[in-house]
């Protein structure tokens, strides 16, 4: 995802709003109006090359089209020429902007509190209507190459899906103002989970209004919890524009620029460094515990500000935490955050290392420096807490452990699934019995990368050097440890992988199958190559009386599912609570209580073990290789 503007929202001339977006550091810029003194579709061809010059200027890019394309509700047939009209100024202000995106509107309208807002999803005639009258439209778009999202204003969410689903043209999509209308849905007064979801599913852009930023408490109206939108958008891996139409309303004496500027400044804040898990663990409200060394916070410093920007924001929202610092080898970047989260910031770690109030150092580098740093941070005397894979290569984890025992300090890889409840109540079903004797698991993982992922930082990912392997490695290794931890280490392994899709040294696709002594099977297959947006995982395990099933992303969203007797139920045997926010808050619990840690250094090292074993698998011709 990546934040852009309504340009026309800083009520200035285009050319005079440029210089100022770039300052605040804005890569790309969405077009209405005041333009010229007129509106995009208005502007004729040699105002949009002289318009493009300026982006080029700038170094920035056009997001969207916000056009008022079709915002009249059932007109005649002199008004539908006109938006046909508009439509043509529209294609060539996309085509010459470089944007395919439009913001778009699909002739039924009414105010949020008529009683006929709604309707359109519930009656047939009324949509057969619609798109008749918009099938000329739809059709010269299509033509054009336009990707439509349109807008939940004059119309709710519900009914912008149904005419998405009638068109079946799969580009296109909403544009969710998450705003508009939330105060009227009956769903937003609980915990919004299912809404976002199913809105997030049909969403190939988001609209940010000031007033429903908490950053902006000068306006009452009901909040946004931005940061599980947000979250929910990483999650489904679209790559759609966060567009800032700031909407200061006329009674305001906020200043239409300065209030832009801070709606942009709290999503940038808030836009997740990497994609949550699932999306019910993304869009569910954050539960805050209460720990009893509030008053005495443990004190963390994040090393490494690509995910670690994700982590600085999870640690500064638990209880019992304090983050004190962030270093990062790139000293804008240091800065940046540093100054976002107003704590100390450098680009060399020794200023924390040196620091006798720093007590745990989190890092968040690539994979490859994952030890060395440890070992660094371990010889100062600080507790080390670091993000997977614990390392390139299991040897170099297990002597960063032995280090830890020798200088009595915490060590941890931050495996956060073991902190929510479905692997727990699994793993409580496996102990239990449930499955009598158990037969297999399965678990896919299918993910989508893209080229500018890899190349990003150093082109890093997918080398063996820094990333330890491909697909299996930087996201299957989270389920890897899954099926450890539930079933315990396997007796043999054997793998296959391949490259099919990304240009990088490792494998994009990996299959793994584990054999364990009492000759249950477990398959594992992950890939970066998956044509859908999405962290998609389905797991599935089975004995010989009971079976289970879990979905996350995708098309079935998050479910799961225990059989047993003949029938198929979400209601976990096995329940559990939620304890912890993430690694985190448990690492700090165990270090200010003397707990033991739930996930230790022996998750990070025979996870790294295993998949070296598959990997060499992979690489000979031998298959199974014993443990």
């Amino acid at each position: 995802m990546y934040i852009s503007i309504f340009s026309d929202e800083l009520y200035r001339d285009i050319y005079d709003v440029l210089p100022v977006i770039k300052e605040w550091g804005m890569t790309h810029v969405d077009f209405r109006g005041m333009i010229n003194g007129k509106p995009i579709e208005k502007q004729s061809d040699e105002e949009l090359y002289e318009l493009k010059k300026a982006l080029d200027r700038y170094g920035l890019k056009a997001g969207v089209i916000q056009s008022s394309l079709c915002k009249v509700h059932l007109p005649d047939q002199e008004r539908q020429k006109l938006e046909m009209e508009k439509l043509e100024g529209i294609i060539r202000a996309s085509k010459i902007l470089g944007t395919p995106l439009v913001r778009s509107f699909f002739y039924w309208q009414h105010k949020q509190d008529d009683p006929a807002c709604g309707e359109l999803a519930m009656r047939p005639d009324a949509l057969a209507e619609v798109l008749e009258m918009f099938a000329p439209i739809a059709k010269r778009a299509k033509e054009a190459g336009l990707i439509l999202g349109f807008e939940n204003c004059g119309v709710t969410p519900d009914e912008v899906i149904c005419v998405l689903e009638a068109l079946n043209v799969p580009e296109w999509g909403m544009a969710w103002d998450v705003s508009n209308m939330f105060e009227l849905l009956p769903e937003a007064q609980g915990d919004c989970v299912s809404y976002f979801a199913k809105a997030l599913r049909y969403a190939n852009m988001i609209h940010v209004k000031s007033r429903g930023v908490p950053a902006i408490p000068e306006l009452k109206y009901k909040k946004v919890p931005w940061e599980r939108v947000l979250a929910g958008v990483a999650v489904t891996g679209k790559d759609m524009p966060i567009s800032v139409e700031t909407h200061v309303p006329k009674e305001s004496d906020l200043d239409k620029a300065e209030t832009s500027k801070r709606v942009y400044e709290y999503i940038k804040k808030t836009i997740p460094a990497s994609a949550p898990g699932d999306m019910k663990a993304a869009l569910s409200p954050k539960v805050r515990f209460e720990r009893p060394y509030a008053d005495d916070p443990v004190r963390m410093v994040v090393v490494g500000l690509g995910m670690g920007k994700n982590r600085c924001k999870q640690l500064e929202d638990t209880c019992g935490i304090r983050l004190v610092g962030v270093c990062d080898i790139n000293e804008e970047k240091a800065r940046a955050v540093g100054e976002q989260y107003h704590v100390r910031y450098s680009t060399d770690i020794h200023t924390f290392l040196n620091d006798p109030s720093v007590e745990v150092m989190y890092i968040v580098t690539p994979t490859g420096t994952h030890c060395d740093i440890a070992e660094q941070c371990l010889n100062a005397g600080k507790h080390v807490l670091m993000t997977k894979p614990m390392d390139v290569a299991y040897e170099k984890c297990e002597r960063v452990a032995r280090l830890a025992k020798e200088k009595g300090l915490l060590l941890s890889c931050d495996f956060d699934l073991h902190f929510r409840g479905p692997l727990t109540e699994l793993n409580l079903a496996v102990k239990g019995g449930y499955f009598g004797k158990l037969k297999s698991a399965n678990m896919i993982l299918n993910i989508r990368r893209t080229k500018q992922y890899f190349e990003e930082n150093g082109h890093w990912r997918g080398t063996w050097a820094m990333d330890g392997g491909g697909a299996l490695s930087n996201q299957g290794i989270h389920e890897i440890d899954r099926i450890l931890t539930i079933f315990g280490m396997p007796q043999m392994v054997r793998c296959t992988t391949a490259t099919q899709t990304h240009d990088i040294e490792a494998e994009d696709y990996g299959i793994a199958e584990l054999k364990f002594a009492d000759g249950m099977i477990a398959r594992i297959s992950s890939t970066t190559s998956y044509p859908a947006s999405s962290w998609y995982t389905r797991l599935e395990v089975y004995g010989d009386s009971r079976a289970y099933l879990l979905t996350s992303g995708g098309p079935e969203g998050d479910h799961v599912y225990w059989w047993k007797n003949g029938e198929w139920s979400e209601t976990s045997p096995y329940p559990v609570k939620k304890e912890w926010n993430q690694a985190a808050d448990n690492f700090a619990n165990a270090l200010r209580t003397g707990e033991p840690l739930i996930v230790t250094a022996e998750n990070g090292i025979r996870s790294r073990y295993v998949l070296d074993k598959l990997y060499e698998s992979a690489q000979s011709t031998e298959g199974w290789l014993s443990i």
